[in-house]
């Protein structure tokens, strides 16, 4: 669901972040005004958590693959605005260090996943958890059918994104500049994935870290954004250590064979063998013969450090995915300590 630059058009990217701006100017002005509550070290994990989650790629029929979000857990514990901002933060770390998801359509990768499945996703918890008790399992399965609701209103949009673009967007001939798959092929390739296992691993995380909380530490499940100031970043020691033993299994996620529908590299359109696996990813329609003329010319416009979560200097993959993990991770912590910090710096001026 990591949109790379190309896919989409200049205009289809420029209305992308033209949404998701005004969103993301509301989560900060939240989350400056609460620096001293609970919520920035519980920002950090989940922000965290997500990327990480994010690595594990699903194998789905046909020879591609998926991933969970865990914006359905962000929706529970931090509430619509502030899960958007955590989910931005991992997509951008993503975007600029790893190559995953590209810069142009950052905007648009942010608009599915960190908005719109955010707050899809706390719609549908608030309504099916309704007043019910912290220990509720009521709250757990309101937990899972939001994170399964939440990922798939994300993959419906990226899949209309990607679609329109044939439409919208070609030459005097009638030749796609963009994506090249229109919404007859890109809907169901991409609903598939996300109706199945997607879906089933976002609700399963979801309905699980709240399940264990409930026993653990139920006071996180207390309504986003109105808790106390008691909370800080030891004591969430088991959240910490969860996401430990996470980055250390992240290597899981080498094991999915293929690549993510609509994430394919110029170089793959053009390769026999992955053409026949898009081709049966994409309702046996096979690619187009040339690399559309858009989708090559942006396709190379940011060069991560390390791309494909591959370091270069590390020349076991094993080994390689397991330290992307740690470094994203470690972005992301130092990226919100230096915000609280200066905002605190600020605050205090």
């Amino acid at each position: 669901m990591h949109i790379p630059d190309g896919y989409l058009s200049p205009a289809t990217c420029a209305a992308a972040y033209a949404a998701a701006l005004p969103v993301w100017a509301v989560a900060l002005r939240r989350v400056k005004r609460l620096l001293q509550s609970r919520l920035v070290p519980l920002l950090a994990v989940v922000s965290a958590f997500c990327f990480v989650v994010m690595m594990f790629n699903l194998p789905i029929p046909g020879g591609t693959t998926a991933h969970a979000v865990g914006m359905g857990l962000a929706a529970v514990l931090l509430g619509p605005w502030a899960a958007s901002l955590a989910i931005s933060i991992a997509l951008l770390i993503q975007a600029l260090f790893f190559g995953d998801g590209g810069l142009t359509t950052f905007g648009a990768n942010c608009l599915n996943m960190a908005i719109v499945g955010s707050f899809a996703s706390y719609a549908v918890y608030r309504l099916l958890a309704g007043r019910a008790p912290l220990q509720a399992r009521r709250r757990v399965v309101a937990a899972a059918v939001a994170g399964y609701a939440g990922i798939n209103m994300a993959a419906f949009l990226a899949a209309c994104e990607f679609g329109l673009q044939p439409l919208l967007f070609h030459d005097a001939a009638g030749t796609p500049l963009y994506a090249p798959y229109p919404l007859g092929v890109a809907l169901p390739a991409m609903m598939l994935a996300h109706l199945t296992l997607a879906g089933a691993a976002e609700a399963v995380i979801a309905a699980g870290v709240v399940a264990y909380l409930q026993r653990s530490n139920p006071s996180l499940l207390e309504a986003p954004l109105l808790g106390g100031s008691g909370l800080r970043w030891g004591s969430l020691r088991s959240l910490w250590i969860g996401l430990g033993a996470l980055m250390v299994c992240s290597p899981l996620g080498l094991l999915a064979a293929g690549t993510a529908w609509g994430e394919w590299a110029p170089g793959d359109l053009q390769n026999a063998g992955i053409r026949q696996q898009i081709a049966r990813a994409s309702s046996d329609v096979a690619p187009p013969v040339h690399v559309p003329a858009g989708l090559e010319r942006l396709a190379g416009l940011w060069h991560a450090p390390l791309p494909d979560y591959a370091p270069a200097f590390l020349h076991n993959a094993t080994v390689g995915y397991a330290v992307s993990a740690m470094v994203g991770c470690g972005l992301i912590l130092l990226l919100l300590a230096a915000l609280s910090a200066l905002w605190r710096g600020g605050r205090s001026a």
